[in-house]
């Protein structure tokens, strides 16, 4: 089932190119080669439904309009807790009824869970920013409030702005459970998932064995980012739901995936447990 060289699209932040250095790079024994594409998990969403790539990080949220043509892996992804997203803007006073919002993608489990956690809110406008841009446009007042994932959490404060809500706060004292962010996924036909559970397992593994083999790549492309935000990105974001998604971490995808197709923002899916 395996072709010659796979199509590998995940985003370039600390977490992603640490998780998957040893397989990108040729060093997982057995693994095929692999064509890396580093895209913005907004883009990864839409691009893995038109079916661009054999294996690709995408949000949980997208995973009711993906899981006919992928197959969700147990490894690689991103869960935990403590590391949900921020709602952030000016002053605490700040209301969501009436503002314009800025999130990083409409199939976003951030902006999901924005909208589970906003229920009964109801903002003026949404719109869609950049990532990078959403803090310097809550602070310069283009937009009232901004949602923000990734290392916004440890540097939204240089900008001037405080949090409204941690949505991982709020989904962990909700449910009990890790909050799903970024999926792994398998494009049925073009690789086996259980070859690719292994590869991938295995460079998460050579990753913590090793860490310094991965530095100089992951300071690469980690966007500017100083060092030490990088260490902290990493420790966040890759843990033991990155090595195994385990009962827990399909226990917080179906009540993620459950509850919004309940409120009626996504297309129902099958349990995964």
């Amino acid at each position: 089932m395996t072709s010659v060289a796979l199509s590998l699209a995940v985003s370039p932040c600390p977490n992603d190119t640490f998780v998957f250095h040893a397989l990108v790079h040729g060093l997982v024994h057995g693994a095929p080669e692999v064509n890396l594409t580093f895209a913005d998990v907004d883009v990864t969403n839409t691009a893995a439904e038109r079916g661009e790539f054999d294996l690709v990080k995408v949000s949980y949220a997208a995973l009711p309009w993906l899981l006919d043509d992928y197959e969700l892996l147990p490894t690689g992804g991103a869960l935990g807790r403590g590391c949900g997203p921020l709602v952030l803007a000016r002053t605490p006073e700040q209301e969501v009824t009436g503002a314009t919002v800025a999130v990083p993608g409409d199939r976003t489990t951030a902006y999901l869970l924005f909208r589970l956690w906003a229920e009964g809110k109801q903002p003026a406008k949404i719109e869609v920013v950049p990532f990078h841009q959403i803090m310097p446009g809550v602070a310069d007042g283009r937009y009232d409030v901004g949602l923000v994932i990734h290392e916004a959490r440890f540097t939204y404060q240089r900008f001037g702005l405080i949090a409204l809500a941690d949505l991982g706060e709020w989904w962990e004292g909700d449910t009990g459970l890790p909050i799903p962010l970024g999926a792994i996924l398998a494009r049925k036909g073009a690789v086996d998932p259980a070859q690719a559970t292994e590869w991938i397992r295995n460079s998460v593994s050579m990753a913590w064995a090793n860490p310094a083999a991965s530095q100089e790549f992951i300071l690469a492309n980690a966007q500017e980012m100083e060092p030490e935000v990088v260490q902290q990105h990493i420790d966040l974001y890759v843990n033991e739901f990155t090595l195994e998604l385990g009962r827990d971490g399909l226990a917080a995808a179906d009540a993620l995936l459950q509850r919004s197709a309940a409120a009626g923002i996504t297309p129902s899916v099958k349990p995964f447990l």
